[in-house]
């Protein structure tokens, strides 16, 4: 009942910038934490930042502290991650994420629902 659509991925430049949107569709947008993971070929999915439903509180992985901002828009049911100052280690598959119960984990089995998934790749 949830569909989660991204955009936003691209190719940028080490040091450049990109927002990659998630727009949420389904159940009320606004009672679910929000979150982003990303994931390079091969290698695990890993946590990037999550959100409250309120957009009040924020949580964020240590390697993009500082660099990311995510944030979210209830009334057009969409999600945002700012990337900044990036650098190729950022460069992965960015998934966005739904958690029905969920208060900003960490942990992929606390989210219900998954995007598709946009690829981001950071250049020298």
């Amino acid at each position: 009942q949830v569909q989660l659509v991204e955009s936003g991925g691209g190719l940028v430049q080490t040091g450049g910038s990109l927002r990659l949107s998630c727009a949420a569709s389904g159940r009320t947008f606004s009672s679910y934490t929000m979150a982003w993971f990303r994931q390079a070929p091969g290698k695990e999915r890993k946590f990037v930042a999550s959100i409250s439903w309120s957009g009040g509180s924020t949580y964020y992985a240590d390697s993009v502290k500082g660099r990311f901002t995510i944030s979210r828009d209830n009334t057009k049911n969409t999600v945002y991650l700012q990337m900044n100052s990036l650098r190729p280690e950022d460069t992965a598959v960015y998934y966005c994420a739904a958690g029905i119960n969920s208060f900003m984990t960490s942990h992929i089995g606390g989210y219900d629902y998954w995007g598709q998934g946009t690829q981001v790749t950071v250049s020298s």
